[in-house]
């Protein structure tokens, strides 16, 4: 297994994140570096710690240094050149969990597009850097001219573009020809590791793979599962996460505009998070919906894994996101199925209010 030196922010909740994000890229942490601010001009660091991690190298002999934050294409470049070693900042941490984890066809072409935004937000940097003549090392471009090496990024893009817009138009037809057939529709998502997968498995008697690592799931997954005398189709989507690049939500709309056009949207929390990362998990949740364009009265809140907690720490947590007196709120286990006639019933109940709005607007009733 690669190594590295873990930089991140003193605080539990970035921590536990930036070592979850480490472990699923398959790197062993052999030392972790807090620090209050990482956004220092030049380094994102004060030189101070960058003559500590120096040492810490020549001691550790780490594969790469990761450093949980964004970091601008000049401070990449000098933390390599000044290091000797590869750095990864959070984004290009997450597009090489993305690129290990994809498997569909759809989503190996989602993560190449995140993959040349990436490379395409940072050329500026590397053609100034190589015609300084520099060399950008980690992060070099050969001799590559400016126009030569834009309209190379500008092609590859139009490409994958292309070819993902014949899957979304295929995906519209498949839509289209559930409506046809009468399937209604349900839809999971929330935080990664909320337990998406688990729900989604309980419900279809599937054995998709779960795990506790994030991003285990990148292709949406589409089953049917019995609601009372009538089949439903449930999906299960790619999970959220804090800090998540725009252009990677933006690569990946073609899955997630599921979530658009479900009756449906299951958004899983997970109840035994801590207070403060409770919150802020919710938080860049429900922004990621509404970002998508994910009405609010098609959401389901569903508290999950409660088969660790007794009920008043349930009604607590529920309180502390102000969703204890919502109606479409419920606490169950996707392990034990605790709840899931619960769950079912209000799953039903949304479906019938979104048939009577349809049919409302249509002039139906």
């Amino acid at each position: 297994m690669n190594t590295c030196i873990l930089v991140t922010y003193f605080d539990l909740d970035s921590l536990s994140e930036a070592k979850g994000l480490c472990d699923s890229a398959q790197y062993k942490i052999v030392h972790v570096i807090n620090q209050k601010y990482l956004q220092h001009a030049k380094f994102g660091l004060s030189e101070g710690v960058i003559s500590e991690i120096k040492e810490i190298i020549q001691k550790a002999k780490p594969s790469v240094v990761v450093f949980d934050e964004i970091l601008k294409p000049s401070q990449n470049y000098n933390l390599a050149s000044e290091l000797k070693i590869e750095i990864l900042d959070r984004e290009s941490l997450i597009l090489e969990i993305f690129e290990s984890r994809a498997r569909s066809t759809e989503s190996q072409m989602q993560v190449k597009l995140a993959q040349l935004r990436y490379e395409m937000s940072r050329a500026k940097e590397k053609v100034r850097l190589t015609r300084m003549g520099e060399q950008p090392g980690f992060m070099g471009i050969g001799k590559f001219e400016v126009d030569v090496y834009y309209n190379d990024i500008k092609n590859r893009m139009s490409s994958v573009k292309s070819k993902l817009q014949k899957a979304g138009k295929q995906r519209e037809l498949h839509r289209q020809s559930r409506k046809r057939i009468g399937f209604n529709t349900v839809s999971i998502a929330g935080y990664t590791s909320a337990g998406k997968t688990t729900l989604f498995n309980s419900l279809t008697g599937e054995r998709k793979e779960k795990s506790a690592k994030l991003f285990t799931t990148l292709t949406t997954t589409t089953r049917k599962f019995k609601l009372e005398k009538e089949w439903v189709l449930v999906s299960d989507t790619v999970g959220f996460i804090s800090k998540l690049p725009a252009y990677l939500i933006e690569a990946f709309r073609s899955t997630l505009e599921e979530l658009t056009f479900t009756d449906v949207v299951l958004v899983i929390i997970d109840a035994t998070d801590t207070s403060s990362k409770l919150k802020s998990k919710f938080s860049n949740c429900m922004k990621t919906l509404i970002e998508l364009g994910v009405q609010r009265d098609k959401i389901i809140f569903v508290f999950n894994k409660t088969e660790k907690m007794n009920e008043g720490e349930i009604i607590h947590k529920m309180e502390e996101l102000e969703l204890d007196n919502n109606k479409k709120c419920v606490a169950i286990s996707a392990v034990t199925k605790k709840n899931f006639d619960t769950l079912k019933e209000i799953i039903r109940e949304n479906i019938g209010e979104h048939k009577r709005i349809i049919n409302k607007n249509s002039g139906m009733e």
